[in-house]
């Protein structure tokens, strides 16, 4: 099980040098690799997801990411608390709208999307009980292609598609965003950062593209 520092509350209880330790709850199996730290400002273990990534907790956490042109989708058990977030890009695709099979860009999404919703069943959730909730697809950097709009094209046809209703959404507009969901309660922080203070997100997006324009999806997803 990991452990991490925070301050100590004053109180006597740190180790000395005003800390005390503070111990993550375990992940589910398969998130091992995602950063995890102390949030002090919320008082909860917090799950930091980068471009690619997907989170899925059981344990009262909050899940956080930055966003540019990448969306995350929110999905939890409205009734059980359970639930997770992902953060996804669509390769460049000419026909961002024909994603069942044929373009590879829509497979990429399709399978972002299915990812998550098969890690929320198997952690205990279910389909009928679920709630939904998207971020993202900002138009940070004036391109041709607007690769934000294409994200979030994919997913309203992808939603609507599978019968999946979205509950609330940040999309679109010219902001970068920092989001931060608790899948316990369903509650959403967003903040829409006003200026790009520096290239890291677009630097992440844009090595995220790069990868998975080579890297094709591997598997298939069954959904249950």
């Amino acid at each position: 099980m990991a452990t991490a520092a925070r301050f100590g509350n004053g109180n006597g209880n740190g180790n000395g040098n005003g800390r005390a330790q503070v111990e993550f709850p375990p992940t589910l199996p398969g998130y091992e690799h995602i950063n995890r730290y102390w949030d002090n400002t919320r008082n909860r273990t917090a799950a930091k997801i980068m471009p690619g990534q997907c989170y899925v907790t059981i344990r009262g956490e909050l899940i956080t990411t930055v966003l540019g042109s990448c969306v995350s989708v929110c999905i939890r058990d409205a009734k059980l608390g359970i639930g997770g977030m992902n953060h996804f890009m669509l390769p460049h695709s000419d026909d961002p709208h024909n994603w069942g099979g044929v373009s590879s860009a829509a497979r990429y999404g399709s399978y972002a999307m299915e990812t998550l919703i098969n890690e929320v069943m198997k952690a205990g959730g279910t389909r009928r009980n679920f709630e939904i909730k998207a971020f993202g697809g900002g138009r940070i950097v004036n391109q041709m292609i607007d690769i934000g709009e294409q994200n979030i094209r994919f997913l309203l046809d992808y939603l609507k598609l599978e019968g999946m209703r979205l509950l609330s959404h940040d999309l679109g507009d010219v902001y970068p965003r920092k989001i931060v969901y608790y899948p316990d309660s369903g509650k959403v922080q967003v903040k829409r950062l006003r200026k790009l203070h520096n290239l890291t997100i677009l630097e992440r997006e844009n090595q995220y593209q790069h990868t998975i324009e080579e890297k094709p999806v591997q598997g298939d997803i069954e959904l249950f």
